[in-house]
């Protein structure tokens, strides 16, 4: 046989279609407990028929039809409508598609914090920006450096409503800020849960389409996802991709019903709030209280009982505040824009490292708490974000 003889290649196979729609997400997500409540599905819908009530105890995502259909089917999904599904960063195999999708691989067993190239300890430059924001200012001044860089027009984050007085509360809302002031509006740490997608439509209405998203591990992962999947052009202004480092989050009445009814301190006193080991409040008029974080369990939100993900692992950088070095923020660089922005915010002056290793304790306990994390994942859900841990012994 001559080489011109020779049998052709099979073609590849084919990807299978992706027809999982509305009623598969509602059983398998929303009813089921893997829903983090981060309103991917929501943004995606192009046809406007899933709803989210941003208010404590709810958090989810639900169908507007749901008078004429029930709740468990959409009738733009029966004809073929996928975008919801697409959108889920805890449909199926959502981990290793944001994986492939950022990196080219899947993680590795060993790699229960996710894959990053770099641990670095950061600091803002800006003295003001170090002050307002949490722990050593990053976020901030990421924000700030690439809208002044004409990198992003916009951030989908969050903000707080205003008290009663006009001072800053502690409630938090899905928000877009667009310059320095706005940024600095909504630094700092709350604790409570904010859907800071669902600023998307806000961000569209502005005419923004380069945007970053500041989210919680869950809504970082949105990004990619629907990257991978191809929902549409819903996808695309997300153009960086900053995480927080987060093992959960409270419902807002932790406020009312433990802070101020146990302790009495109401919110309208509270100035500012950390956890390390603690849940640690400072007050208006100096004062500083410690609260044991067992306390606060019965106020978990739901859509944190299940959440595999301590790490942020589908950011493009990942931050939080843990650690001895109180003043420096744990900075994990993912992927190659993360590194780009890093490096150009230091050749600038707008941001301050250390290598992580000054601090090995912080990069220590984020493996631990990432693997505490994913031992949440229950056994009948895609296994992917499980890989890694010890399988559980049965008699």
């Amino acid at each position: 046989m001559t080489v011109t003889d020779a049998a052709p290649a099979p073609a590849p196979a084919k990807k299978p279609r992706w027809t999982y729609q509305w009623k598969e997400l509602h059983d398998e997500v929303i009813t089921s407990g893997l829903c983090t409540g981060c309103a991917g599905c929501v943004i995606a819908c192009p046809h406007h028929v899933i709803g989210y009530t941003h208010e404590p105890g709810a958090y989810k995502p639900f169908h507007l039809e749901d008078d004429e259909y029930g709740p468990g089917d959409c009738v733009h999904g029966v004809k073929g409508c996928t975008s919801c599904t697409r959108a889920c960063p805890r449909f199926r195999m959502w981990e290793p598609e944001a994986d492939m999708h950022l990196f080219g691989r899947e993680r590795h067993p060993d790699e229960m914090s996710g894959v990053y190239s770099d641990i670095l300890l950061t600091r803002a430059s800006d003295d003001f920006v170090y002050e307002v924001g949490q722990d050593g200012g990053l976020v901030s001044a990421i924000l700030i450096w690439c809208m002044e860089n004409d990198i992003i027009d916009g951030a989908l984050t969050s903000g707080v409503e205003s008290l009663p007085n006009g001072e800053p509360g502690w409630k938090a809302f899905p928000m877009v800020a667009t310059n320095r002031d706005e940024v600095l509006r909504g630094a700092g740490s709350r604790y409570t849960y904010s859907a800071n997608p669902i600023a998307f439509e806000e961000a569209r209405d502005k005419g923004l389409d380069r945007l970053a998203l500041v989210g919680m591990s869950c809504q970082t992962s949105v990004g990619p996802v629907m990257w991978h999947r191809k929902v549409g052009k819903v996808s695309k202004p997300i153009k960086l991709n900053i995480g927080l480092l987060c093992s959960k989050s409270f419902d807002d009445s932790l406020f009312d019903e433990l802070f101020e009814v146990k302790y009495g301190l109401p919110k309208e006193r509270i100035s500012k709030m950390n956890i390390k080991g603690v849940f640690q409040i400072w007050t208006k008029d100096g004062g500083y209280h410690e609260i044991n974080l067992k306390e606060c369990h019965a106020w978990t939100r739901e859509g944190c009982n299940l959440c595999p993900d301590f790490a942020a692992e589908h950011a493009d950088i990942s931050t939080g505040g843990i650690g001895d070095l109180t003043d420096w923020t744990l900075t994990i660089v993912r992927t190659e824009l993360g590194r780009a922005v890093i490096d150009a915010m230091v050749r600038d002056g707008a941001i301050e490292t250390r290598p992580g290793d000054d601090d090995p304790g912080a990069t220590a306990l984020m493996h631990r708490l990432s693997a505490k994390s994913r031992e949440r994942w229950p056994h009948w859900a895609d296994g992917a974000a499980r890989l890694g841990l010890p399988e559980r012994k049965t008699a």
